[in-house]
């Protein structure tokens, strides 16, 4: 397939273009405008033809979008903090972004993949979220991600534009920016840095590793029918507290490091995913959550020149905003 790939030189982005080309041959196209979290660096070993925009601006979509088969959007802004402290940007990439994103896709007659969230659906004290849940965002990065969902399943409605949603739970793996729980934890841990836990840490999270995400969607993109969303959930839950206790065993780091931080406004308690609909597409989860993370925890070790740069530059004014100490 040829793909336009939006949002690829970010985390699972850049784990989906790999994995197209390198396991599928296809030719893809990557549009991305390279905020703090898309990087060139993630893609240096991939080839693919590169866009420098963003999916709000329709002269940069119109560029990336012709001769390509099909649409996979992954961008946004993706941490729900900075969503609590600058929900404008926010607003911009999800609504208006994905408003353009179809509006082109739509001329154009392609396919079109929304890579969504199970935060869309809010917490669940038991049980798993289905497609069929009701939508309760949090937060303005759950509530701006749940809007671009209504408006993608609006085109697939209104205009018969051949859609299908991808909702994820927790992703993890390489190439993550360390704002999130996992890298953050073991690059704090890996340097001696407290590892601030939020409140009583004891949300439940469902996590799925990257490469598994990535067959997901592209089992969906294949397979999935059109104005439909698929839940792509990962294969074990744990306590984020455990999480952070399972980084201090896998790099030897000091347990006195683990340090109880205020939680954040909106904190919802538990995700869980079922993925029964996208499992009767043939797509099934792989990597089990201790086997994933003792090799995303080898993975951080093993290539210091990737996160090196992001940990010397604006990344440590972030932390020191958001966690009131200053990174070692």
């Amino acid at each position: 397939m040829k793909l336009l790939v939006c949002g690829g030189a970010g985390f699972i982005g850049s784990n989906f273009v790999r994995a197209r080309v390198g396991e599928h041959g296809d030719e893809v196209t990557v549009l991305d405008k390279l905020t703090y979290a898309g990087r060139k660096e993630n893609l240096q070993d991939v080839e693919h033809r590169f866009v420098h925009g963003a999916i709000e601006d329709p002269s940069a979509v119109a560029d990336a979008i012709a001769g390509v088969d099909a649409v996979v959007n992954f961008a946004a802004e993706t941490h729900v903090d900075r969503s609590i402290s600058e929900p404008d940007a926010f607003v911009r990439t999800h609504a208006l972004g994905t408003f353009v994103l179809l509006e082109a896709a739509r001329e154009h007659s392609l396919r079109y993949l929304q890579v969504s969230t199970d935060e869309v659906y809010g917490s669940i004290e038991s049980g798993s979220f289905t497609e069929e849940s009701p939508l309760e965002p949090s937060s303005p990065y759950s509530a701006t991600k749940t809007g671009a969902d209504l408006l993608v399943q609006s085109y697939s409605r209104t205009f018969d534009l051949e859609t299908v949603i991808c909702r994820g739970s927790n992703n993890y793996g390489p190439y993550q920016y360390p704002e999130k729980l996992i890298p953050l934890m073991i690059l704090n841990a890996i340097h001696g840095d407290p590892l601030p836990v939020y409140g009583d840490g004891q949300q439940v999270r469902n996590w799925l590793h990257v490469s598994d995400f990535c067959a997901g969607i592209g089992h969906v993109l294949a397979h999935g029918t059109s104005g439909e969303v698929y839940n792509v959930g990962g294969p074990d839950e744990c306590v984020n507290l455990e999480v952070v206790e399972r980084i201090i065993a896998l790099t030897g780091a000091d347990e006195s490091l683990l340090t109880y931080v205020d939680d954040r406004p909106g904190h919802d308690r538990r995700y869980s995913l079922g993925s029964e609909k996208v499992k009767a597409l043939g797509w099934e989860a792989k990597v089990r959550f201790e086997e994933g993370l003792a090799e995303t925890v080898a993975w951080y070790q093993e290539n210091t020149w990737w996160w090196e740069p992001i940990r010397s530059g604006d990344y440590r004014e972030y932390y020191e905003r958001q966690y009131g100490s200053s990174l070692g």
